[in-house]
């Protein structure tokens, strides 16, 4: 800039309005030494001593970043104005120096609406909202007039805190003033009531502004797609004479957030084709995540192309968005080469999660490992990215491995990884694992999170201890959600506390939380458990004409098995030739196993026929008809299944039962042999098996469905898998300890008496968890009241 003599540039200007108006240019073009060119001739002619003129050095020095600059001049003034002051202590609050910009504001001999609203200012752009509305209501008790600029702010920060009580008194204040209409100020009212929750009096606002810029209908297009409303959002949109990338990316964000991605696809290819307004990278991000939840790989190729044509991916977002919907979309080679190219300093939780999910979804765990292994430090999100991947993929081992060497090496996990550990650890029904990571969410404070507190609900009762998920369920009385509901509720159902569950359930209703579609399945699986059809009967309507619940096909399997199990095999089969829709395995299935235990060969042929028609491989199926027919006493037909199944290459699943002995999963099949133990086992069965005969014990030779001898039917039944590792278990550890059992398959009748009799000879509590239920055999009965 050229600093010509000011008495050849203008006869109408002073010098002192000369240099003021060159200070304002050097602003305008942001050349920051400029104004020390301009200090030194200023000095040079002695006009260093007018305020005026130093006012405008000092602001420009302090817009400029010379902010100790801007202070030496304000201390040098030998005459300062009120200019002067709020010039120095806009430039500190400004910067967030409150302690200098406190000092000064204290110390200003007269304060006006500027100095207050520059306090204001500087306290919401720093964060501190909680101080800006204080020194607000300051300023409004010393009787200084707010001004636009100070509403703007202080509704700013009202919005931040959603603090409505305050922010109704400051419209109040701006109607009596008469500044509802201006349009800044009114977009900051429509702005504090939208954050603040107040969709109506949002609306009221916008409904009364005699006019109203971009940002106005922005605010109300941005509330309306966050709340669901798309209809009303793209009323307001189309609306619109002006948009720019803030509508159209409140639009596109709103359909992506709530599912609806080929919208959102639709009007950014709209936004390309029939507007001039250029894409940014909130835009870009919203739609290539719509793209990935499609799993739509070319048009996401296409926004591709087109960033790379704009040079717009330069933005992590957009990378991070670009990982992500390749991940998802079958382009996990591409994905992998924008991770391998460095393009993205920060892999976000989505698009880390992506990726190993891409592999994870292809069946290549390893794969996915190696990518994780590769990672410089990974963070706790790529942790449990690895963890959630391998306890989907059912490897629930290597899941609790990670998770050890998380702990170990790793950063300190978080909500997230506790959850999906404690999915895992009731995969494996492993209380020990389960108390161990329930002991890091408590050291760490996570148990305060409702998803850990839900999983933890779940782990305990798949891990067969329902007193420990009922005492997490009390002591989170405060912050239940439906899912806390539904998995206590569940929980009790499979325990075989079916009063209890339903009992839970009324609580839940009377509470007005209302139950889902899962819910039901615990509440008619309770009532199945318990008998109560009447009862079952009374909710499946309550959920169809109450909660307005479609039912799906667990909800008929529940209402099939409840009549079935209760004897009411010809009402079962009418309930099942009435279903809306066709019923599957499962219900054919629950019909099929209720004729077994009501020996109905009739039912159970028809039942066996239509699941063989859906499933002609299920071992079970067969299984189960063949022993119909040899409870009946039908023989030859028994042995007629037994061989087409031999001859169709169909094989029955193997029982097998196992528990955890020192961090060792022990597993037991019939007749085990390979067990290194197997002799001390066989000699310990056999002891209990006569002390429970002198108890009362009468063999059910006739769960032995094969033409033996008697002699060599009881020893078969000694050596049921639940019953050697009942022996092994009691071998292994100290007295009065619970004993917990898995097994894959149902507990046979005779099994299920013989525990009854262990449990009060040894007086232990005997919990076996198998293919349906828990049961909890304690001083010679069965939680279940035999009725399973």
């Amino acid at each position: 800039m050229s600093l010509i003599n000011p008495s050849i540039s203008s006869t109408l200007q002073t010098p002192s309005d000369f240099y003021a108006s060159l200070l304002q240019t050097s602003l305008k073009t942001k050349d920051p030494l400029t104004a020390k060119l301009i200090h030194a001739q200023i000095i040079k002619l002695g006009l260093h001593l007018g305020v005026f003129l130093m006012n405008n050095l000092m602001n420009s020095y302090s817009k400029s970043g010379f902010i100790s600059d801007a202070h030496t001049l304000f201390d040098e003034m030998p005459v300062k104005n009120t200019f002067s002051w709020n010039t120095i202590l806009s430039a500190y609050a400004k910067q967030g120096r409150f302690d200098r910009a406190h000092t000064i504001f204290q110390e200003m001999p007269e304060r006006d609406s500027v100095s207050w609203t520059s306090m204001i200012v500087g306290y919401n752009q720093m964060g501190q909202f909680e101080k800006a509305i204080s020194m607000f209501l300051e300023m409004v008790s010393a009787r200084i007039s707010p001004t636009q600029f100070t509403f703007t702010n202080i509704l700013a920060s009202c919005a931040s805190l959603e603090d409505l009580n305050i922010g109704k008194k400051v419209h109040s204040f701006i109607v009596k003033l008469g500044l509802s209409s201006n349009v800044p100020v009114a977009n900051s009212l429509l702005n504090m009531y939208s954050k603040s929750g107040k969709p109506d009096t949002t609306k009221a606002v916008f409904d009364r502004m005699p006019l109203r810029s971009v940002s106005s209908w922005n605010t109300m297009i941005t509330l309306y797609a966050r709340s669901g409303r798309l209809d009303l959002a793209l009323a307001q949109f189309k609306q619109m004479s002006e948009r720019d990338v803030v509508s159209w990316n409140a639009m596109i964000a709103g359909y992506n957030q709530h599912g609806l991605d080929i919208e959102a696809v639709c009007i950014f290819t709209k936004m390309l084709r029939e507007s001039n307004v250029k894409p940014d990278r909130f835009s870009l991000a919203s739609v290539l995540s719509a793209c990935a939840n499609l799993e739509m790989l070319k048009p996401g190729r296409e926004i591709h192309a087109y960033i790379i044509r704009t040079a717009a991916n330069d933005s992590e977002p957009v990378s991070n968005a670009l990982i992500s919907m390749y991940s998802k979309s079958g382009g996990l080679a591409i994905a992998r080469k924008i991770v391998d190219r460095g393009l993205v300093s920060n892999l976000n939780v989505i698009s880390v999660t992506a990726l190993l999910d891409g592999y994870v979804k292809i069946g290549d765990v390893k794969l996915a490992r190696n990518f994780f292994d590769s990672l410089n430090d990974p963070d706790v999100v790529a942790w449990t990215a690895m963890i959630v991947g391998y306890v989907q993929n059912g490897l629930n081992n290597d899941a609790v491995e990670l998770f050890r060497r998380l702990l170990s090496y790793g950063p300190k996990p978080n909500n997230f990884t506790l959850s999906a550990m404690l999915s895992a650890c009731s995969s494996l029904a492993s209380l020990n694992h389960g108390k161990q990571i329930h002991a890091s969410a408590l050291r760490s404070g996570a148990e305060s999170s409702v998803s850990v507190t839900n999983a933890l609900i779940s782990m305990y009762a798949k891990a067969g201890s329902i007193e420990n998920a009922k005492r997490v369920f009390s002591q989170v009385s405060w912050k239940r959600d439906n899912v806390s509901w539904t998995s206590m509720i569940i929980a009790l159902a499979q325990h075989g506390l079916g009063v209890e569950a339903i009992e839970l359930f009324e609580e839940m209703l009377a509470l007005k939380i209302k139950p889902d579609h899962i819910t039901y399945v615990g509440v008619l699986s309770a009532c199945t458990h318990a008998g109560l059809v009447e009862q079952g009967q009374n909710y499946f309507g309550l959920m169809q004409n109450v909660h307005k619940i479609v039912p799906t096909l667990s909800h008929y399997a529940c209402m099939i098995d409840l009549l079935g199990r209760a004897g009411l095999l010809e009402e079962a089969l009418k309930f099942i030739e009435k279903m809306p829709i066709e019923p599957d395995v499962i219900a054919w299935g629950s019909l099929l196993s209720a004729c077994r235990v009501n020996k109905n060969v009739e039912l159970a042929e028809i039942a066996a026929s239509r699941l063989l028609e859906i499933d002609p491989g299920n071992s079970g199926a067969y299984a189960a008809l063949a022993n119909v027919y040899c409870l009946c006493g039908r023989y030859e037909d028994n042995a007629k299944v037994r061989k087409l199944m031999k001859d169709r290459g169909v094989k029955k699943d193997r029982g097998v039962s196992w528990l955890e002995i020192n961090k060792t999963n022990h597993v037991f099949g019939v007749e085990d042999a390979l067990h290194p133990q197997r002799d001390e086992i066989y000699k310990k069965m056999a002891e209990l098996w006569m002390e429970i005969k002198k108890l009362g014990f009468v063999p059910d030779t006739k769960a032995v469905l094969h033409d033996l001898d008697e002699e060599v039917k009881d020893e078969i039944l000694s050596h049921h898998s639940e019953k050697l590792a009942i022996a092994f278990g009691l071998m292994s550890t100290p007295e009065k300890t619970t004993l917990r059992i898995i097994k894959n398959l149902r507990v046979c009748n005779d099994c299920h008496s013989a525990i009854k009799y262990i449990s009060k000879l040894v007086q232990r509590e005997i919990v076996v968890r198998d293919v349906t239920r828990f049961h909890h055999f304690k001083d010679g009965l069965c939680s279940c009241g035999d009725y399973w």
